[in-house]
């Protein structure tokens, strides 16, 4: 695929470290000649200086044969035009654009958004959905992953299987899915160092250490996490590093947590500080240096029960996480940037890495497949994808059971969803129309499985 990214900051370059995974041509064009610098050192990228909104620039990158263009610079209003330009003079096919402002996101003026007025096929908010994605976190304390599918109804979330004594460690996976399966729940896939486990019907046993990605009713999570020693009280006092639109969206619901005794925001830059202050009622801001021992003694981050670093700086994050970790009662959320801290920071106790790049492509994976997915999620840089499929009643797919559909080994089916029915022990089950596909996808096979289910 032919993809144009308009902007180089860390929305455009963690966009462009997932689609550089894929059999992508990759153009990025912005008027920052060292941020262009920086991405086409580690990407196989062709960069291009200048606007993206310029008809000039689009016209000399050859936009007229590109599949797609995915405006993400940190102007709303040069998105919106570079997406009206590549749609009227060069009929480019898919046009995404990113827009934070709530200005252009009230629900009222949904109607802007169409080929008669502003022809973007996708709004994106890329730092609100990071803010969803952590807040959902600090919901389930013990997590470090939850996606919700079937509209909320059921979610695959991920944990950290850390205790070796739990009664469960004596049993085969097989075993284990057998009794999940009288709670409507399912293991379906663990990470095990950078080695993907999809359950085949293998005598695997869960070691510690073990990512593991479970599927059930949203309601359940808790209590599986319990089943594997996974136990949390609700976290009370947080402590938010960065005054930006992430950590606003998150202090603006953790305002609303019942739990919560004390949200605290530090930011090192006044200005920023004081904005956040004057748009939240009941959250702390304290502006000053963020590893100052002072700052951190006000904040009271000693005693915070989670420790969310959101900054646009890898390291500060990556720092942030180390000094959470002298405490063990504290969770650290880091977000990163950089596939190279995704992987420095792992070993780094009660530490939960939040990948920009995997919460962001989520966001419009179901552009990018060819395939008729109502929702999906990256799981990580070269792990995986879970996709939700409904079969229409035109598809080739009806009437066949699992088996045939020829799947390939390293993904899986995780479930069928008919009616208000879970279905797991799908080997004597013939696919149905409306029938919704949980699916893993893994990234080798993704070109297989769109095949399968393009229509």
């Amino acid at each position: 695929m032919k993809i144009v990214v308009g902007g180089a900051s860390s929305v455009g370059k963690s966009i462009v470290g997932y689609l550089s995974l894929g059999n992508n041509d990759i153009v990025v064009v912005d008027e920052d000649s060292a941020k262009l610098d920086e991405i086409a050192k580690e990407y196989d990228v062709q960069p291009v200086l200048g606007s993206i909104s310029h008809p000039d620039i689009q016209e000399s990158i050859g936009m007229k044969n590109m599949d797609m263009l995915i405006a993400v610079t940190d102007n709303d209003e040069i998105n919106m035009i570079a997406c009206q330009v590549a749609y009227t003079l060069f009929n480019v096919p898919r046009k995404i654009a990113r827009v934070d402002s709530q200005y252009f996101l009230n629900p009222l003026w949904n109607t802007l958004y169409n080929e008669k007025s502003l022809p973007i096929d996708l709004v994106i908010t890329p730092d609100v959905e990071i803010g969803k994605f952590i807040n959902a976190l600090y919901n389930l304390p013990g997590s470090s992953a939850v996606f919700p599918f079937l509209g909320n109804k059921i979610n695959v979330f991920a944990f950290r299987h850390r205790d070796a004594d739990i009664p469960f460690m004596k049993f085969s996976l097989n075993h284990i899915n057998q009794k999940l399966a009288e709670m409507n729940a399912k293991i379906v896939l663990i990470i095990r160092g950078s080695r993907r486990i999809v359950p085949n019907g293998e005598e695997v046993y869960l070691q510690r250490n073990d990512l593991i990605y479970v599927s059930c009713y949203s309601e359940q999570n808790t209590e599986i996490m319990r089943l594997f020693g996974v136990d949390h009280n609700p976290y009370e006092k947080a402590v938010i590093f960065g005054a930006n639109t992430i950590s606003y969206y998150l202090a603006s619901q953790i305002e609303k947590n019942e739990n919560v005794s004390s949200c605290c925001i530090i930011e090192d830059d006044a200005v920023k500080a004081a904005k956040m202050a004057e748009k939240l009622n009941n959250t702390s801001v304290i502006f000053g240096e963020m590893m100052s021992d002072v700052i951190l003694e006000d904040a009271g981050f000693a005693n915070a029960d989670v420790s969310i670093a959101v900054t646009d700086r890898d390291k500060d994050n990556l720092l942030i996480s180390l000094l959470a970790s002298k405490n063990k009662e504290t969770q650290a959320l880091s977000l990163v940037n950089s596939k190279d801290y995704n992987q420095l920071t792992f070993n780094i106790r009660n530490n939960v890495i939040v990948d920009r790049s995997v919460i962001t492509i989520s966001g419009i994976l179901h552009y990018l497949r060819k395939a008729r997915i109502s929702e999906a999620y990256s799981i990580g840089r070269g792990i995986g994808e879970f996709w939700e499929i409904r079969l229409g009643e035109d598809s080739v797919n009806l009437g066949r059971s699992v088996k045939e559909l020829r799947i390939p080994q390293d993904s899986s089916v995780v479930l069928i969803a008919r009616g208000d029915e879970l279905i797991y022990d799908f080997d004597k089950q013939h696919l149905q129309a409306n029938d919704k596909v949980l699916l893993f996808v893994a990234p080798p096979d993704i070109r297989d499985i769109e095949r399968i289910f393009y229509l």
